[in-house]
């Protein structure tokens, strides 16, 4: 039974984490407007395979050097922001192309496009590796999480009644599944609608487009205050060594 549980808790967390608007989920839908659904699951495919990867980093250590070296946080971040960017022209110019592929087959030197571009921006973004450096170290720790005994009033009588195995393979698993169901549901959803609605794809487009480039510019001006910071910083630090 706490197998189960613990499944389903890991089930909802991936949905949870994979749903929000973002980054990734940009790239996902102008893929699946503009390439059809496999596309789509492709670029998802790609965030997906990042998140295994800090999986793998955070199970042994690694990822916590990023943090550790704030100027390779800032460079990360500096260098997802300008991928954003670029991504984010990369859809605008889809936006006034032809959003069907015309004929049956998509061309082979778009196939691993949207795998590509999704991995490369998950697998610089900081943002995702705060999480496995944080949660994601959390949830492959081996324990256990009273979930609703954290309630307020009521969480002592329902203390015992939702028990989440922290670290089990079932959690982990279920954290996966989660994200490979969104990854499958969001780009055979957004074709369908596509279907009912003719001006659906361009929307999703230059949506796809505006997103990439918020989320561009946010990370640039997070990398240019970091390294503000670090560079009042040392001259603090200089000034104080040279004093009287």
């Amino acid at each position: 039974m706490s197998s189960l549980v613990s499944l389903g808790a890991g089930v909802v967390f991936g949905l949870a984490l994979a749903a929000p608007p973002g980054p990734m989920n940009a790239v996902i839908a102008e893929e699946s407007v503009l390439r059809g659904r496999l596309a789509g699951f492709r670029a998802g495919l790609g965030a997906a395979t990042a998140d295994a990867v800090f999986f793998l980093l955070a199970y042994v250590g690694v990822v916590a050097v990023v943090e550790s070296f704030p100027l390779l946080r800032a460079g990360m971040v500096a260098v997802g922001g300008l991928l954003m960017l670029y991504f984010a022209v990369d859809a605008a110019r889809g936006a006034r192309a032809s959003f069907r592929p015309t004929s049956g087959d998509e061309p082979a030197i778009e196939a691993g496009k949207g795998f590509r571009k999704a991995l490369v921006l998950a697998l610089t973004n900081p943002y995702q590796v705060l999480f496995w450096l944080t949660v994601g170290v959390g949830m492959i720790r081996p324990g256990e999480l009273d979930v609703l005994s954290r309630l307020p009033v009521v969480g002592a009588e329902l203390a015992g009644t939702f028990v989440v195995a922290t670290g089990s393979p079932a959690l982990i698993g279920g954290f996966f599944l989660g994200v490979l169901t969104w990854i499958v549901g969001f780009p055979a959803g957004l074709v369908a609608a596509e279907r009912r609605i003719e001006t659906f794809a361009p929307i999703v487009a230059v949506g796809s487009a505006v997103v990439l480039a918020g989320f561009g510019v946010y990370f640039l001006y997070d990398a240019a205050t970091t390294v503000g910071v670090l560079s009042v910083l040392v001259d603090v630090v200089e000034a104080a060594s040279s004093g009287p």
